[in-house]
Order: structure tokens, then sequence, then C-alpha cells
């Protein structure tokens, strides 16, 4: 379930696996309340069974026994402890893993926009590029344009002023 959930889109996948994860938590905390309750009842079975003997001779149990039993009750009291200290580690890391494998999944879109853009902005420079040199040669054909009606004009002042010239000397 955890990788079918990884695998979905982002906003899909965050709920689905903060979801596991409480579900994990609530088996994980069940499963070591069951032990503790099954141990529970099997060391209370096996005190019983000890006092039951001891009490048959009581004088024969000696208090070195009992140091030692009570020692070793405590140890395994506290191995327990330490194994559920260590299974919270366990799903704190794991989410602190998901969370980055999140972070980094973002990251990568991100990268991917980031080279879409890039593209799209190279598409813009060859467009402005093209643009320039249209531009460029409407200014040349304007100047040409402005020599040859200025190259009319001048021609047509000349020739007004000669036909005026022989009209009038006549």
């Amino acid at each position: 379930m955890d990788l079918e959930a990884r695998s979905l889109q982002p906003n899909v996948k965050a709920v689905l696996l903060a979801k596991l994860r409480e579900y994990k938590s609530d088996l994980n905390n069940l499963k070591s309340e069951h032990k503790r309750l099954a141990s529970a009842n099997s060391n209370q079975a096996a005190r019983d069974d000890l006092l039951e003997s001891g009490m048959a001779d009581a004088m024969s149990v000696s208090a070195n026994q009992r140091g030692r039993l009570m020692m070793s009750t405590e140890r395994l009291n506290e191995s327990s402890d330490r194994i559920k200290e260590s299974r919270r580690t366990m799903l704190e890391t794991e989410e602190l893993g998901v969370l980055i494998l999140q972070d980094l999944h973002q990251q990568r879109q991100s990268l991917l926009h980031a080279n879409d853009t890039k593209e799209q902005l190279h598409g813009v420079d060859d467009n402005i590029s093209k643009s320039k040199k249209i531009l460029t040669n409407m200014s040349r054909r304007m100047s040409r344009n402005k020599w040859i009606i200025s190259s009319i004009i001048v021609v047509l002042v000349v020739a007004i002023a000669l036909i005026l010239y022989f009209k009038l000397s006549k």
C-alpha cells in the first residue's frame, strides 16, 4: 500500500501517506500492547509458579534468586522501552524521508518548468532578432525612398525652371 500511495499524484499522495502512517502507528501500538499483556500474563503465571514452589519450600528460595528475578524483569522492561523508542524513531525517520522525497519532487518540477521557460525564451530571442532585421530593412527602404523622392522633386523643379526660362525668354 505504501508503494502504491507513493506513486500517486502529490496532492493525493500526501493525504494517503499520512493516513497510512497513522494506521501503521495504530497497528504497532496495538501489537505492542498485545505483547505487553501477553507477556504480563505469562510473567504472572511464571511468577505464580515460582512463588507456589517457593511457598512450599520458602526457606530454600534465597534472596539472591529473588534479586536476580527482579533484575531480569527490570532489564526486560528496559529492553521493551528501548524497542518502543526505536520504533518511534523509525516512524519519525520514515516520515522525514517522505517529506524530503516530496520536496525533491517539487524541486524537480520547478527545474523542468524552468527548462521549458528557457526554451520559450530562446524562441522569443529568435523572434526579436527577426524583427530587428525587418525593421533595419524597412529603415533602409525608407531612406532610399526619401532619396528617390527628393531626386524626383529636384528634377521636376529643374524641369519647371527650364520650362519657365524658355517660355519667358521667347
